[in-house]
């Protein structure tokens, strides 16, 4: 065998390239450095104030020992005593501390007008307000306001001025007439009064809307014109139902009717109706309504088992005349020995004996009564037997005569 030798070759090999990982780091690096704060040896802008502005432009950046100046803004003037303007940008990069050195101008000072009077205040960019008195009305601007003109200020229309409110006649109205038509102009507070002519048929005109205008503002008045028409509601006949109140046999405009219901019937709706402008009833007519009778829960009354109450047998309780004294007395001569005999006493009327209390019994003070005169009756007749007694004549009665005569016989 033989053996041969030769060259042995092997493919290139790429070598990395150094720059490029190194860039990419730098990159980084620079982004780092970016994000980190930057130290300088500048100002910042300016301070900037609400009264002035710089005078020149600004600059970018501001060093240490800069100086800016001011003045002060359109609208406004400086201060007295005068303070700084100027500012200056310190080694520590911060600016000379300023305050506002101006302030705002005046407009032309404003009087108030006749029969009016004007509020507020007369700096740059404020506002005046003008009002006229009652009876007055303002002819003009009712606000001025204070606004630049040119290097200064001023108001930016002429002031108001106040006139007497006056009234043109009011609208006319057909079937109708007012007050005072005669007038070409009326005052403030003036009143016309409206009416309406009479209509020449069965139905009066009724006036519909406000009766009287006044003249409140200019060429204005309180409220429109009324008109004249005929308003005339249905006869307001409610079933099972009466008018209470508002009778009539015509229902005009603004009549007013109140119902009730009858007896077992509630009302549905409103008691009170009135007719309106367009010739019907407001509210709607109500209704009666009929109310349902409840079930009784009451139980029957079980008939009575009570005994009928016997008749009374108590005798009669009428009263009778007290007995008065009808016998003759009979006197004899007291010299004859003979004891003088009295007639019989009076017979004795039977009586009545009731229970106390009972129905028709007399009561204590009748009873009383007749005790009391029964006393007195025998008072009389023993006085009148002891008055013959004591007589001094002596005789005889001689009976058979009339009870009421008496002779006497000497002896």
């Amino acid at each position: 065998m033989t053996a041969s030798c030769g060259t042995r070759t092997t493919p290139p090999r790429c070598h990395e390239s150094p720059f490029s990982s190194w860039s990419f780091a730098g990159i980084l690096l620079v982004a780092l450095v970016l994000q980190l704060p930057a130290s300088s040896d500048a100002c910042d802008d300016p301070p900037r104030f609400q009264t002035m502005k710089l005078t020149n432009a600004s600059q970018d950046p501001y060093s240490p020992g800069d100086k800016v100046e001011y003045e002060c803004r359109p609208g406004y003037k400086r201060l007295m005593p005068a303070l700084a303007t100027t500012a200056v940008c310190q080694p520590d990069n911060t600016w000379t501390p300023l305050q506002e050195a101006c302030t705002r101008k005046s407009c032309p000072q404003l009087g108030d007008p006749i029969n009016g009077q004007v509020n507020g205040t007369f700096l740059f960019g404020s506002k005046a307000h003008y009002a006229c008195n009652e009876g007055f009305y303002l002819l003009g601007s009712e606000t001025l306001y204070c606004e630049l003109s040119g290097n200064g200020v001023s108001w930016d229309d002429v002031p108001p001025t106040c006139e007497v409110i006056l009234c043109k006649p009011p609208a006319e109205i057909p079937n109708g007439k007012y007050t005072n038509s005669h007038k070409d102009t009326f005052q403030y507070n003036e009143v016309v009064t409206y009416s309406c002519n009479p209509s020449g048929g069965p139905d009066e005109y009724s006036l519909v809307g406000e009766s009287q205008l006044i003249c409140s503002g200019h060429v204005s008045w309180s409220s429109e014109p009324p008109e004249c028409k005929v308003v005339k509601c249905p006869y307001p006949a409610l079933k099972n139902g009466n008018i209470i109140s508002g009778f009539g046999r015509k229902y005009y405009y603004k009549a007013k009717v109140l119902f009730e219901c009858l007896q077992g019937f509630s009302l549905k709706g409103s008691n009170t109706i009135v007719c309106g402008a367009d010739s019907t009833w407001e509210p709607e007519m109500p209704e009666c309504i009929k109310v349902p009778t409840p079930p009784s829960t009451k139980p029957p009354t079980p008939p009575s088992t009570k005994p009928p109450t016997p008749p009374s047998t108590k005798p009669s309780t009428s009263s009778h005349p007290v007995p008065t004294l009808s016998s003759t007395i009979s006197p004899i001569s007291t010299d004859s020995g003979v004891k003088p005999t009295a007639a019989a006493p009076p017979a004795t009327l039977p009586t009545t004996t009731q229970s106390p209390g009972s129905p028709g019994s007399p009561g204590p003070g009748a009873i009383a009564g007749i005790v009391i005169g029964s006393l007195v009756v025998v008072l009389l007749v023993g006085g009148f037997v002891y008055a013959v007694l004591k007589r001094k004549k002596k005789g005889t009665y001689v009976t058979g005569e009339s009870p009421r005569e008496v002779k006497f016989i000497s002896l």
